[in-house]
């Protein structure tokens, strides 16, 4: 398993970092995009979706960025209601726990999936044609969050955060993954460390005191969204979203917390 698992990220990082560091934005974007439209299928397999049913929402939603990039729909709506959707949406499933028994819910997600999956390419998009070392280190808010909560919930993790979604996860690994982004964020906002970074933006742009928030915030929402796709999971009786990362899963499985960090974000930055 550790065999595969380490072979699967070697392509994977083959494939990303050159394309990321040298690709012009046009083939990073469509990299991106065909990511995106993978998550798509995936979401409409977890949604339960019949034969071609998932085939055919990621040809929806692969069409869609198509469309929205040759027409020039711009960003920040699309932003906005994606914050929106996590914001409400995000929370109400956490606590509630509406089953996809429920048409109604089921049928807001296949929408609101769409809406997800066009900002989250948008803003990956948006981010990288501000530099590689922004779009990097807004990744790095999310791979952060997910190092310092592993590590600290290993060490102190006590008391559950979602023992119903998700029984590995503490307060105390929140904490700790929050804790590194907002340690290293610091220092790397002081340091104007490969600026222009989401964390240096968030100082010029917001200052320190609200970057601090800001960061909280995407940290907040990193969370969210891993345990909103774990609860699609529970319900839909799987462990991994698919098996397209030998290994690893899934590629909503690698990018649940990155759906609403990256809008959220680049919405915060104007």
């Amino acid at each position: 398993m550790l065999r595969t698992r380490v072979i699967t990220a070697i392509v994977l990082l083959a494939v990303l970092v050159p394309i990321t560091l040298f690709a012009p934005i046009g083939a990073f974007g469509a990299l991106i995009g065909f990511v995106v439209v993978f998550a798509a299928w995936e979401w409409g397999r977890l949604l339960k979706l019949n034969g071609a049913g998932p085939v055919a929402y990621a040809l929806v939603a692969g069409l869609a960025l198509i469309i929205s990039t040759f027409l020039g729909i711009k960003s920040t709506p699309l932003y906005q209601m994606a914050a929106i959707f996590w914001v409400l949406a995000g929370p109400y499933a956490l606590l509630r726990k509406p089953t996809l028994a429920a048409h109604a819910w089921r049928a807001f997600l296949l929408f609101a999936g769409i809406v997800v999956f066009l900002a989250c390419w948008h803003a990956v998009v948006d981010a990288r044609t501000r530099g590689v070392a922004f779009v990097l280190s807004l990744l790095l808010v999310v791979w952060l969050a997910d190092i310092g909560a592993y590590f600290a919930g290993k060490a102190l993790g006590r008391h559950k955060l979602a023992p119903s979604i998700s029984p590995g996860k503490t307060w105390e690994g929140a904490v700790g993954g929050w804790l590194a982004v907002i340690v290293i964020g610091a220092l790397a906002a002081a340091t104007g460390f490969y600026a222009p970074t989401v964390f240096t933006a968030f100082v010029e742009y917001l200052g320190w005191d609200r970057s601090f928030v800001a960061l909280s915030v995407l940290v907040a929402f990193s969370v969210v969204g891993d345990l909103f796709e774990s609860l699609l999971k529970r319900q839909a009786g799987v462990k991994d979203s698919s098996g397209l990362l030998p290994g690893h899963g899934g590629v909503l499985d690698r990018i649940d917390a990155l759906l609403p960090v990256l809008p959220i974000a680049l919405l915060m930055l104007g």
